[in-house]
């Protein structure tokens, strides 16, 4: 999953907004589109020039109802799977500008303008696709992702049930931050410092390292997952030292030195290395690590490092981390649960829109 496969989800897959003017002059009739040899004349994008209300109160054009042809999904729907995708920028307005059916039967398309507070911001469009049981969307790269007022619940709920890696941090499983993560892969490295300092700012997260062995590109990734399945199994607290030593040594996982690179990082978090390597040889941990690869793919999951803030999923790496801060207070708020950041690091109002 590329940067832009979660901009809907996080930052908004945006588009020309003479895009979306060419899509809805076609939409009074279902399905409708302009012969392949007409051409419209491409307008000037939108702007804000000013947010006074007194001169500009509304960057957005106003909504025309026929542009809202299709029954569902409701525009309040929509607006709550946007607060929830976006709302965590407070510089982000947008508005629902179209809600239509398409010949595919059941599925709507949706289209919404965006903008931000800034004066002479762009107005920009994205639209998306949203199936006949209002559980999904769909937008280009970006993929089936879930949709609806509360798109992040089921996986929430799924993880709470399941996620079986060691954890650190709180008991409660209220704040949930699961990092599915490869031992071998070098940008899961990259990631443990944002994944430490998260630690540090939300201290009622439970933060939880789910094995996510990406066997095809790193053939060391299952047995380093073994070993830290049953690491967890004796010692939950030795398993992050045993990590952060096979992160140092990720280079020496190959046919030569990788049993022994293993070995010395279970030394290094206090165990005993020659009963941690039987253990990961018997075939309950094997299953249990096939189970978390399974877990993984039925969350949604299909990179690492990806991380799971209460259901929300989220590149790791491709996000900066005062962004990733934000996002994992302001899905605390939304979930109505204490993060125990201090007030400069937690999000409390409500997101700016301009919702009709």
């Amino acid at each position: 999953m590329k940067i832009t496969n979660w901009m809907l989800a996080g930052l908004a897959s945006v588009l020309s907004v003479t895009a979306v003017a060419g899509a809805q002059a076609g939409a009074g009739g279902a399905g409708q589109t302009a012969p392949a040899t007409q051409t419209t004349p491409a307008a000037p994008p939108l702007q804000i020039h000013s947010l006074d209300p007194s001169s500009h109160p509304d960057p957005f054009p106003p909504v025309n109802p026929k542009f809202f042809t299709a029954t569902t999904p409701t525009v309040d729907t929509v607006n709550n799977f946007l607060k929830a995708l976006w709302g965590f920028d407070q510089n982000r307005i947008w508005r629902v500008e179209a809600i239509q059916t398409t010949k595919a039967p059941g599925v709507s398309k949706v289209v919404v303008f965006v903008s931000e507070k800034t004066a002479n911001a762009k107005v920009q469009t994205t639209a998306f696709f949203v199936t006949p049981d209002g559980h999904y969307a769909i937008a280009d790269s970006s993929g089936v992702i879930p949709f609806g007022a509360t798109p992040f619940a089921e996986t929430r709920k799924l993880l709470q049930d399941h996620a079986d890696g060691a954890s650190r941090g709180a008991a409660s499983k209220d704040l949930m931050l699961v990092e599915f993560a490869d031992l071998q892969c070098p940008h899961c490295k990259d990631a443990q410092t944002a994944m430490d300092q998260l630690a540090k700012d939300f201290p009622n997260a439970r933060i939880v390292f789910q094995s996510f062995p990406l066997t095809e590109l790193h053939p060391y990734a299952f047995k380093a997952a073994a070993y830290g399945y049953c690491i967890e199994k004796q010692k939950n607290d030795a398993f992050f030292p045993y990590a952060a030593a096979v992160f140092d040594q990720q280079a020496a996982l190959t046919p030569e030195t990788g049993d022994a690179t293993l070995k010395a990082a279970v030394t290094k978090a206090g165990l005993d290395p020659a009963a941690i390597d039987a253990c990961a040889a018997t075939q309950p941990i094997k299953d249990q690590v096939n189970a978390s690869i399974k877990l993984a793919s039925d969350a949604g999951v299909d990179q690492t490092p990806m991380l799971s803030v209460n259901g929300h999923l989220l590149p790791l790496t491709q996000i900066p981390y005062e962004m990733l801060k934000n996002i994992v207070a302001y899905q605390a708020m939304l979930d109505g649960v204490s993060s125990g950041a201090s007030p400069a690091a937690t999000t409390t109002s409500k997101p700016p829109s301009l919702m009709k």
